[in-house]
């Protein structure tokens, strides 16, 4: 074992179970989804692939038709659905892996093109955000949504609780809560977006009322210790934000950490560089939380590795890195070389630029001078959402 992954190889308790290393693989939206957005054998041997994470966090998974926001993404609704997925959990277990499911429901970043009978995307309040739609036509600009009703909430949650009851059934080992990145339930957390005056807006505690809500009919059907709930304090995609982001979410992460969570797992810079000075106190948020905490952000193994040994993370997620590198938990290993995605293959198509990545030699290469750099995120669309 190198001297630079000492860390990050390391086994770790999470909930019920002991992942054999820290490392994560992030969410990462790939729209390979078949027909009826539905997973397919590709899929598994994406997954299957990569098993020798610690945790694979799988893309985020619409729970329902009305919270889809870009073509050919996996759904969590239907029965279809279910089987589909059952192959990519079944293939992530024979090599031994754990693979927990991103439930996702996007919120006012849909577009009528993506919902049935063309209708308004939903969202906490009424507000048009800047930017563009993805849809099966291309780039649309952004519609104002329709703000949900009061009464209509509580058929938000059983969205969210039918899709763990899904997820339960396709055979995953836990779900994360998709709290982030300026989707629904990050809507309702900010004060841009979140202009109601009912008992789901004003005051933080109103405007986490739905993340809570969500969070407990979640876990009452898996069990807390096997959810994780996904936030991203200062991340401006999709025109969100909020003016105190630590009051915000240190308020956020202190009540998520009174439900007994897996884990917190946090996004903590700006995919946009648009929040400017933007910041909060990460450590705080840990510390709020008390539980254990996925850093998210940029990582590279060297500053994965000093955030575990500092005690700023116990595991470490990795988007990018894992688009072209099935094998980056062994490339950590030996100080390995890392492949460069290729950008054209990114998004949508079929196996090429998806499962035709490389694995590492099994000779390590020669005196290397010094640790390769990491892969850098590509530009348009990001790869973690």
């Amino acid at each position: 074992m190198s001297e630079v992954s000492k860390n990050l190889l390391k086994p770790v308790r999470l909930g019920p179970y002991t992942l054999a290393n820290r490392v994560v693989m992030a969410p990462l939206t790939r729209r390979r989804a078949g027909s009826g957005n539905v997973p397919q054998a590709m899929n598994a041997d994406y997954y299957a692939q990569r098993a020798s994470a610690g945790l694979i966090i799988s893309e985020a998974s619409q729970v329902s038709p009305q919270g889809l926001g870009y073509p050919m993404t996996p759904g969590i609704h239907t029965p279809d659905q279910v089987e589909g997925w059952k192959q990519v959990t079944k293939a992530v277990a024979d090599k031994g892996g754990r693979i927990f499911l991103q439930l996702w429901h996007v919120g006012r970043v849909s577009h009528p093109d993506l919902q049935e009978d063309g209708a308004l995307p939903v969202a906490p309040s009424a507000i048009k955000p800047d930017g563009e739609a993805y849809t099966v036509d291309g780039h649309k600009p952004f519609v104002t949504p329709r703000a949900l009703e009061t009464g209509e909430i509580p058929g938000i949650v059983g969205q969210f609780r039918r899709a763990a009851e899904n997820a339960l059934m396709a055979g995953f080992d836990g779900v994360e809560i998709h709290a982030a990145n300026g989707y629904l339930l990050d809507q309702f957390l900010r004060d841009n977006s979140n202009f109601r005056t009912d008992q789901y807006g004003g005051s933080r505690r109103n405007r986490m009322r739905l993340l809570r809500e969500v969070t407990e009919a979640v876990s009452g059907v898996w069990g807390a210790e096997r959810v994780g709930v996904r936030l991203s304090p200062i991340n401006a995609y999709n025109d969100i934000s909020d003016t105190d982001p630590d009051a915000t979410f240190g308020f956020i992460a202190r009540e998520l950490g009174r439900l007994g969570l897996a884990y917190l797992h946090v996004v903590e810079t700006d995919m946009t560089g648009k929040s400017g000075d933007l910041s909060y106190d990460r450590q705080m948020v840990r510390k709020k939380f008390g539980g254990t905490y996925i850093g998210n952000g940029g990582y590279d193994k060297d500053r994965a590795e000093e955030a575990i040994a500092s005690g700023s993370a116990d595991l470490v997620a990795f988007g990018a890195p894992y688009i072209a590198n099935p094998d980056l938990v062994g490339r950590f290993a030996v100080g390995g070389p890392l492949n460069k995605a290729d950008p054209e293959t990114i998004y949508g198509g079929d196996e090429k630029g998806y499962t035709d990545y490389p694995a590492l030699a099994p000779k390590a290469p020669e005196s290397p001078r010094k640790p390769p750099k990491a892969e850098e995120p590509v530009q348009g669309m990001p790869l973690d959402i």
